[in-house]
């Protein structure tokens, strides 16, 4: 059955399964795959409810839902917006909601999102060579490895490369 995949900006009635999925746990296992190099650092559900005016209804960060149900999250910061160089990041919480085609369609979703809404020419994202499921991602929706610096992220005693995927809004726009 195929899964209906839709994302949306995220409402207050959904914070609180938005902090179960994201900020609630020691170890999550999809911290293994978010950038695990950086400490994630649980939270009380009070102290995630105390930055609501920066999760709820907001532009730069959305909810991903399958069949209605709250997933994962995007987002979009500027890496330098007067050049409107913008990053975007995805995290589907769950791991029974990976490797589905859910990441890919809401990233697609997104990049329209992002591409009809603001006066972008690229749209990109950073990963790691331990995550070869986003790079695959990246792959699938037409973008290119921009960048690759070799042994820059330390993880469980091993050195990965950083990878930059990015898409120009024209290769986008041949594909659409």
């Amino acid at each position: 059955m195929m899964k209906d995949v839709t994302i949306r900006p995220i409402i207050e009635g959904e914070l609180f399964r938005l902090w179960e999925l994201s900020a609630k746990e020691e170890a999550p296992e999809w911290k293994k795959w978010d950038a695990p190099y950086y400490p994630h650092i649980p939270t009380t559900l009070e102290n995630f409810l105390e930055k609501k005016d920066q999760l709820i209804q907001q532009d730069d960060m959305w909810g991903i839902y399958v069949n209605g149900e709250l997933v994962g999250s995007l987002c979009y910061y500027w890496e330098h917006e007067e050049s409107l160089w913008l990053e975007m990041g995805i995290v589907i919480y769950e791991a029974n909601f990976w490797s589905g085609g859910i990441g890919t369609e809401a990233l697609r979703m997104w990049i329209n999102h992002l591409f009809k809404e603001l006066p972008l020419v690229r749209v990109g994202y950073t990963t790691w060579s331990g995550n070869e499921r986003m790079i695959k991602v990246g792959e699938k929706l037409g973008m290119s490895m921009e960048a690759r610096l070799r042994k820059c992220r330390f993880y469980n005693g091993v050195y990965y490369d950083s990878i930059r995927m990015g898409l120009l809004r024209e290769e986008w726009e041949e594909r659409v």
